[in-house]
């Protein structure tokens, strides 16, 4: 398949980026700093900034989908810039007529009991808030469309690069946990759980979650 990816040089991007490409999709690294990245079979790296909205657009057309892996965890206000970006993810996206959207989510949205989220836990670190509550708050809005075929895929409390196993549990909206207690899932099983639900779609129009 045709891959647009946002963010395809970032931490969670690049596992996604290696995992796509060792399938033999061919992706369009779309992100703010070419010079971070150079083409190669199957991989076209392409500067692209989310927030123009009509131009985005244009770098989406004629793709199968789009996986974003968009962040503003460089930005001052991380809340903010995050939301405008999604927005602008989510109209370019419709605007280019690709028929899937696939977005890196949040832990801080999962339960970890009922009807109590990660991020409101007294536990949750202050410096992921802002992060969290934007994921949080996209996936409020994606729920919100009446039409886009959306995925969300929300790692495990921890997502730390480790081994590709392939092993791993799905989950919904409850924090996923393992015999020890830990919520944790490898930047490297991460991307093999986002790339096959691109390749089998199970969770349209739905968030779901992985870990080990």
């Amino acid at each position: 398949m045709k891959i647009a990816l946002i963010g395809a040089s970032g931490y969670v991007g690049t596992a996604l980026r290696q995992e796509l490409l060792t399938r033999g999709h061919q992706v369009t690294a779309l992100v703010t700093h070419p010079e971070k990245l150079s083409s190669g079979p199957n991989l076209n790296v392409v500067q692209a900034d989310v927030m123009d909205t009509p131009a985005f657009a244009l770098r989406l057309q004629g793709h199968d989908a789009v996986i974003s892996a968009f962040s503003g965890h460089a930005q001052g206000d991380i809340y903010s810039y995050y939301m405008r970006g999604v927005r602008s993810i989510v109209n370019a996206v419709k605007a280019a007529g690709v028929p899937r959207l696939l977005l890196v989510g949040g832990a801080g949205s999962l339960e970890a009991a009922p009807g109590i989220q990660v991020l409101d836990t007294p536990e949750f670190p202050a410096q992921w808030k802002a992060t969290a509550e934007g994921a949080r708050d996209a996936l409020t809005l994606l729920r919100s469309e009446p039409a886009l075929d959306w995925t969300m895929l929300s790692p495990s409390a921890m997502l730390q690069p480790g081994s590709r196993t392939g092993t791993f549990r799905l989950g919904g909206d409850q924090l996923l946990v393992d015999e020890q207690g830990e919520s944790r899932i490898s930047l490297q099983d991460f991307a093999v759980a986002m790339v096959d639900e691109l390749e089998h779609p199970t969770h349209s129009r739905r968030r779901f979650t992985v870990g080990y």
